[in-house]
């Protein structure tokens, strides 16, 4: 009974717990750094290359092995039946069984080099999957960047909509009283809630807008719950400085610290390390060897019908020696593995010049964008002051009974159209000055 009672409770207790914590994940408001770094500890492409990287590192601890001798143990028995001539002369009938035991060492005195150049290969490669990881977090930090940004402007989106809304409500209660006093006529009721319709219709569509805006950021997250909820700020004007760089400026920056181009880099070494072992294999090589060896051999016969067991020997014996082997033919084997590994290293160079002419492009697209997105965040921003103006305008027309409900709603649908254009702009721009600022050297999120 008391187990069954401790039983009970444990299970309360982890039911409790997955409760709360399910409250803590679906409660918790993440603020940008929180999603970035949350993607980076959890995604799985990351911790796949990470395994990778391990996997090499295996390779530095095999180079190194390669410095130090080896070491390996023997045993064996062995049996002889038949017969043989004895001290006497006479044949008798035996049957022997020999004992072999052995150390044997071997130590790579010069090898061309070989071992030197596959360790210091190993080390690069290791290098060389560090920054591909870096190139990796970078991509995924600018995915959540992105995604993030989404959902602000889909809920800012929202807070337009739901101001549009907030008109029509007070025009349809407005409009209705002049009606009902016969002031009005009812046709401009049934327009203005008409608006009203297609006014909710849009805030119903910016609400779904949020929730697959959520949604895709959760998914980048690998959260299971599938939504998330993002801290609430607000996003200012961006910082343009950065557009005072050339591009080619911005550019020389990203050349120096960009882990593609470091990744192309030391992978030229890498292949450079590969021409040195192939040729390696043409330079004599020089080993020592030591064996220690000890033979126990017995004779087993019969003595006046009796069972008789004679240890004739019992050698210990040492050897100690020098292996020079000098290539001299191998079937071109080496040649072409010479050329093979001298074609990578070309291979590899042609590479490094292809992820400088991306970068390249990449930045001057980057800094065209974002010149762009510049003059299209300020043209909005006049756009809606013009749009304001014209909308407090004709509000006050309409109330007076001078302007029509079809062209107050057509003020009304441009002034929200220019609202919602702004705020498009200057999430991209946003976005955009962060792109560019990234291949300055600026991190995506402040420590």
């Amino acid at each position: 009974m008391r187990f069954k009672k401790i039983f009970i409770a444990s299970v309360f207790i982890a039911v409790q717990s997955g409760l709360f914590a399910q409250n803590t994940a679906e409660n918790k408001v993440w603020t940008l750094k929180e999603c970035v770094d949350y993607a980076l500890e959890n995604n799985i492409s990351i911790k796949q290359s990470e395994l990778d990287k391990l996997n090499q590192y295996q390779d530095v601890k095999n180079a190194r092995g390669n410095f130090l001798p080896n070491l390996n143990a023997s045993a064996s028995q062995s049996f002889n039946f038949g017969s043989s001539i004895d001290a006497t002369g006479s044949r008798v009938s035996a049957d022997y069984r020999s004992n072999n035991y052995s150390l044997n060492s071997n130590l790579v005195l010069f090898d061309g080099f070989s071992n030197i150049h596959t360790l210091n290969q190993a080390q690069i490669n290791v290098a060389v999957q560090e920054a591909n990881i870096t190139k990796m977090k970078n991509d995924i930090s600018l995915n959540v960047v992105n995604a993030y940004l989404q959902v602000l402007f889909a809920k800012e989106q929202i807070k337009i909509a739901q101001f549009q809304v907030d008109i029509s409500i007070k025009e349809v209660e407005r409009i209705t009283n002049l009606v009902d006093a016969g002031l009005a006529p009812k046709g401009d009721l049934l327009n203005i809630k008409a608006t009203l319709g297609s006014d909710e219709q849009t805030l119903i569509d910016a609400q779904n807008n949020f929730d697959m805006a959520t949604l895709r950021l959760a998914q980048l997250l690998q959260l299971p719950e599938g939504t998330i909820t993002i801290e609430e700020i607000e996003l200012k004007d961006p910082n343009n400085s950065i557009i005072a760089n050339e591009s080619t400026v911005i550019y020389k920056k990203a050349a120096i610290s960009f882990p593609e181009i470091k990744a192309a880099e030391l992978t030229i070494e890498s292949a450079e390390k590969g021409v040195k072992i192939s040729k390696a294999n043409y330079l004599p090589s020089l080993s020592f060897n030591y064996s220690l060896s000890t033979v126990y051999q017995h004779r087993q016969g019969y003595v006046d019908f009796f069972p008789h067991n004679e240890q004739l020997d019992n050698n210990l014996g040492h050897f100690l020696g020098l292996s020079l082997n000098i290539p001299i033919f191998n079937r071109f084997q080496f040649r072409t593995s010479v050329t093979r590994a001298e074609i990578n290293m070309e291979r590899a160079k042609n590479n490094l010049e292809s992820e400088k002419l991306r970068l390249r492009e990449s930045v001057q697209i980057a800094y065209t964008d974002a010149k762009s997105a510049s003059k299209s965040f300020e043209a909005s921003k006049k756009s809606v002051e013009a749009q304001n103006e014209a909308f407090k305008y004709a509000q006050e027309r309409f109330q007076v009974g001078n302007m029509n409900a079809f062209d107050f709603n057509q003020t009304k649908n441009r002034l929200f159209t220019a609202e919602s254009q702004l705020l498009r702009s200057k999430y991209d721009y946003t976005f955009k000055l962060k792109v560019l600022e990234f291949y300055y050297g600026v991190p995506f999120v402040a420590e």
